[in-house]
């Protein structure tokens, strides 16, 4: 896409792939037990930190152009929409809230059904998050242009 394969985007970001995971498992992981710190573990700030560094570092790498960004900001709100399906389907399978469900979390609403995943992998994950991830991943781009020492 845009002049790069897909194995091109995973490689830029495979370590933010890495921690979306991580922070998803760990929230997930303390809200099951219980733990009031799963509301400290936050998949959103990976993903605005995952932005920030495409836009920064994905020029030096070969993703100069601003369509570029838009990819791997796609593949990480995708992923991530998925994840939280995953505990919103574990939810509905066990009948127990976890952090991604509760209503607090959930605009006020039980999370504990199927257009709510739904949301998070289509609406969330592979419309809304990819569309901001763009904007700030190119945000990020123009400013390191401008600040940078100028190549030649």
């Amino acid at each position: 896409m845009f002049g790069k394969s897909l194995a091109e985007y995973v490689r830029l970001q495979s370590w933010i792939l890495v921690a979306i995971v991580a922070v998803w498992a760990a929230r997930f992981g303390l809200s099951l037990a219980g733990s009031p710190a799963a509301r400290w573990a936050s998949v959103t700030w990976v993903l605005l930190i995952g932005s920030v560094y495409y836009g920064i570092v994905g020029p030096a790498r070969g993703f100069g152009r601003f369509k570029q960004l838009y990819p791997p900001n796609l593949i990480q709100g995708v992923l991530s929409g998925i994840l939280v399906a995953v505990a919103i389907a574990v939810a509905i399978f066990t009948g127990q809230d976890n952090i991604y469900t509760v209503p607090e979390f959930s605009g006020g609403q039980d999370g504990k059904n199927w257009f709510h995943a739904f949301a998070h992998v289509v609406l969330a994950g592979a419309i809304v998050v990819p569309l901001l991830g763009w904007l700030v991943s190119s945000i990020a781009m123009f400013v390191t242009r401008r600040v940078s020492p100028a190549r030649g």
